[in-house]
């Protein structure tokens, strides 16, 4: 079954927050030609996005025309503070997890899912300098700051930044072996944090 990754982008989103995941999907598709994964960056609207330092991104959709997700990635950086504020991108959010079959969050993309209350009474990565806010927004949550990534049942967290690509590679690993997984990142010249 190829699964649907849509990623979560918005203004001043980390580059690498999307970036590494979307690599990591995409190139293990690439690999098996092509019928594992369809990946796509998924926006509030269809308008070009400037990312963390500039760099403009356009989404594939918007949230009026995005089709199912199998695996949503919820991208951080600092445009995660103004987002959980975003009534349009917290109701997708929590629509869209509804019929997931994972739910991930990259770094500050955890303020998302702590919002919402999915954090309640569940262990959670996210990145050191985000932890302060994360205890006042989800005080029930339990915070894994020794863990690059952690997860219960569909929901995983990750910690800063570059941690993504380790989760990326775990759901890889989960789905379709270690074989594959190891397959992309030698391909990625990339060393998996065991």
């Amino acid at each position: 079954m190829k699964r649907n990754v849509g990623i979560l982008i918005f203004d001043n989103a980390e580059v690498l927050d999307f970036a590494g995941p979307f690599e990591v999907f995409a190139v293990t598709s690439e690999l098996n030609n092509f019928e594992l994964f369809n990946v796509f960056t998924v926006s509030e609207k269809l308008d070009p996005i400037s990312a963390v330092n500039g760099l403009s991104v356009n989404p594939t959709y918007s949230y009026k025309d995005c089709p199912h997700i199998d695996i949503l990635i919820i991208s951080g950086g600092f445009g995660a503070r103004k987002q959980v504020h975003n009534k349009n991108t917290l109701s997708w959010i929590q629509n869209a997890h509804q019929q997931t079959e994972y739910t991930i969050s990259i770094c500050s993309g955890a303020m998302l899912l702590g919002t919402l209350g999915l954090l309640d009474n569940k262990p959670y990565c996210t990145h050191h300098e985000v932890y302060e806010d994360m205890i006042k927004m989800v005080p029930t949550g339990i915070p894994k700051k020794q863990e690059r990534f952690f997860g219960t049942d569909k929901m995983y967290t990750s910690g800063g930044i570059s941690a993504g690509i380790d989760l990326s590679f775990h759901i890889v690993e989960k789905l379709h072996g270690n074989k594959i997984a190891q397959k992309t990142a030698k391909y990625m010249e990339y060393n998996r944090t065991p």
